[in-house]
């Protein structure tokens, strides 16, 4: 087989890897089960399948930090409920969330738009219009009526609306014997209950499911393999296989276990592990068609890039003398605040005594860099509500700390000599 046709089918088998591999960090498809969540995805399902199948109404909080898989957990408990033909037929959904709807009027078009309650309740969606909607929901008695699940994300914002009114008529109503009602809600705050009124709380069911995730690192690598891996169904067999053995080898790799290990200290969530495998995958190509451990290593070092100090890359060398004079001011006054008059005194200090590399810029100049930053965002006012002082003696902070200015420093093209050691006498 001649070169350019190889090439060709390399890059086809390419391209759908791509697809693939991008599809599953980027759709996040649901998991068959939800890992290291066993038991929760238990309790969960039994208490959705009685309100379900059995009509008994129940309340539930989900709580967990951010990237625990609380809405994964939940989706798959309903995928598996809704698999039943029984309940598919039956049971209606209602999705909120407390960033979208910020008040109740809002939260009560949005039930009445997804239970198709319009006609039924036409203008009168009001702050206690719950009250029109949930005679809406039943024929009249428990087995007559249809399950109805109210899923609040973001429950904890639920709780700063007026009178938490939205809050207690959900759980009003799901402790009425008519209208078979599960009201879930999903939070990372770990004292949600504080923030209920007595009589909202009072009405709830006080059963809450914590995920604290017992996910250990020989399963973060085993997920790091499997999503990585191609399916047997793959059209190029051969590719697939050699791609496969590449991915194996990978995981022996000390560096990436390295690497792995990083991640898995930081966060188990594995949505920075996407992150993380879609900037390896990007550097595929047709000569290097399989993933090797520089990839993974260069793909971590973009994933945890420094903003600020890439910020820092693109600044004049003006503006880096004037972080390093802000770092002197810190040292010499135990990080009290300063103004650009101070920082301006300690920069000529500097280019009378050390620098002749640098210009002696005139003080509009350098007042010009000094704005520069603060729209940077790399120094800050200490009290920005205070509008009466002069711009020069506003009193300022920097939000930078000793390793970002060095490592700028480092690989800030042609930096004169004498700035790097004024640095180094600053941050010694």
């Amino acid at each position: 087989m001649s070169k350019h046709k190889s090439g060709i089918l390399i890059h086809l088998a390419l391209s759908q890897v791509q697809r693939i591999l991008r599809e599953r960090f980027c759709h996040q498809r649901l998991p068959d089960k939800p890992m290291g969540l066993e038991s929760q995805y238990k309790h969960l399902l039994e208490l959705l399948r009685r309100t379900a199948v059995h009509g008994e109404s129940n309340s539930v909080l989900i709580v967990g930090p951010r990237g625990a898989g609380k809405t994964m957990l939940l989706s798959c408990a309903l995928r598996e409920l809704l698999d039943l033909q029984e309940v598919k037929k039956n049971v209606l959904l209602v999705q909120l969330s407390g960033l979208l709807q910020t008040d109740d009027r809002i939260a009560l078009r949005e039930i009445t738009r997804q239970l198709h309650l319009e006609n039924v309740v036409g203008d009168r969606v009001f702050v206690s219009g719950l009250e029109h909607i949930s005679p809406s929901l039943s024929k009249g008695d428990k087995s007559s009526s249809r399950p109805v699940f109210f899923i609040l994300e973001e429950f904890d914002l639920f709780a700063h609306h007026k009178n938490q009114t939205l809050l207690y008529n959900l759980l009003d109503v799901s402790q009425s014997a008519q209208t078979p009602v599960t009201v879930v809600g999903l939070t990372c705050r770990l004292d949600v209950l504080e923030l209920l009124e007595k009589r909202v709380k009072s009405r709830f069911s006080h059963r809450q499911i914590h995920l604290l995730s017992s996910l250990s690192f020989c399963q973060y690598r085993d997920a790091f393999r499997s999503k990585l891996s191609l399916p047997d169904d793959f059209p190029d067999s051969k590719f697939s296989q050699d791609w496969n053995v590449s991915i194996l080898k990978l995981c022996e790799d000390k560096s990436v276990d390295e690497i792995l290990r990083k991640h898995f200290n930081s966060s188990t969530d594995f949505r920075s592990l996407h992150l993380l495998l879609l900037l390896a995958v990007s550097r595929v190509s047709v000569s290097n068609p399989t993933l090797r451990a520089a990839d993974i290593l260069e793909a971590s070092r973009m994933s945890n890039a420094d903003t600020k100090a890439n910020i820092l890359h693109g600044l004049s060398i003006l503006e880096l003398c004037l972080i390093i004079a802000m770092k002197h001011l810190n040292d010499t006054y135990e990080g009290e605040p300063f103004n650009f008059q101070m920082v301006h005194n300690e920069f000529k200090k500097f280019i009378q005594r050390k620098s002749h590399s640098i210009h002696n810029f005139e003080q509009p100049v350098v007042l010009k860099a000094f704005e520069h930053l603060l729209q940077l965002e790399l120094i800050r006012p200490v009290d920005a509500g205070v509008c009466k002082v002069q711009r020069e003696y506003q009193l300022m902070c920097l939000m930078l700390d000793q390793t970002q200015v060095m490592e700028a420093l480092q690989r800030y093209p042609q930096c004169p000599t004498d700035v790097k050691q004024w640095a180094s006498s600053a941050f010694g």
